[in-house]
């Protein structure tokens, strides 16, 4: 499906990190791109909410979801349950709410493509919550892949990525986890969002692209 002044992209999670990348990206193009988060009053966990969205934007295109939770860490043996179900009541079920609320306006040709992340298949301790929401998620896509053909249905999967998500550390310790993931990393570098954005694209462009998980990860599932 090419673009033209018609199409008309959702990014949820769209205002921020990886996802403004991708909205940024898509702006180079024709048509319209819509960008909802918290920021803009769309809240992923809330599915009332969600189906209102989807009903109030009508017919579109292309679904991009890059939303996601802040997801606890630690062994299973200390991890507090109630903070690890309601990470997965934002990225995992608040994806699913919103698949089975925008599926019924993706125009013919469309495409689905949600975000997971490296640690789904790499094995690193302390990393329960996070590995395990992130294989619910790839395992959702193959099932989806084949329940809504010919409908497309993707993931990408990002490692350690340059966005604001890490403001919160001081600009030094920022710096030197990145020199120190980079050194590390088959690629020798940390990937910038617009790198992932990429990714986005390529999944909505390559109509044989389906069921599949794009990993942007500099390498670090074979480091």
């Amino acid at each position: 499906m090419g673009f033209d002044d018609r199409m008309r992209t959702l990014v949820v999670g769209g205002t921020s990190g990886i996802g403004r990348a991708v909205v940024e990206a898509l702006q180079e193009r024709p048509g319209e791109v819509v960008a909802a988060s918290r920021t803009t009053g769309f809240d992923i966990s809330d599915p009332v909410m969600v189906k209102a969205f989807f009903e109030q934007h009508g017919g579109f295109d292309h679904l991009v979801i890059t939303a996601g939770s802040q997801a606890p860490g630690g062994n299973l043996s200390e991890l507090d349950l109630t903070v690890a179900k309601a990470a997965f009541e934002t990225k995992f079920w608040g994806t699913v709410a919103a698949v089975q609320a925008a599926v019924p306006h993706i125009r013919p040709g469309g495409t689905i493509t949600l975000t997971t992340g490296f640690l789904a298949r790499r094995t690193v301790p302390g990393t329960f919550v996070k590995t395990t929401m992130n294989a619910a998620l790839e395992a959702t896509v193959k099932i989806l892949a084949r329940e809504l053909a010919p409908l497309r249905v993707n993931a990408v999967s990002p490692g350690l990525t340059k966005t604001e998500a890490y403001a919160g550390m001081t600009t030094e310790a920022r710096a030197q986890m990145y020199q120190n993931a980079a050194g590390n990393l088959p690629a020798g570098r940390v990937a910038e969002a617009q790198d992932l954005a990429a990714g986005y694209l390529f999944a909505i462009d390559t109509p044989s692209v389906t069921g599949t998980v794009i990993d942007i990860e500099g390498g670090a599932l074979v480091a």
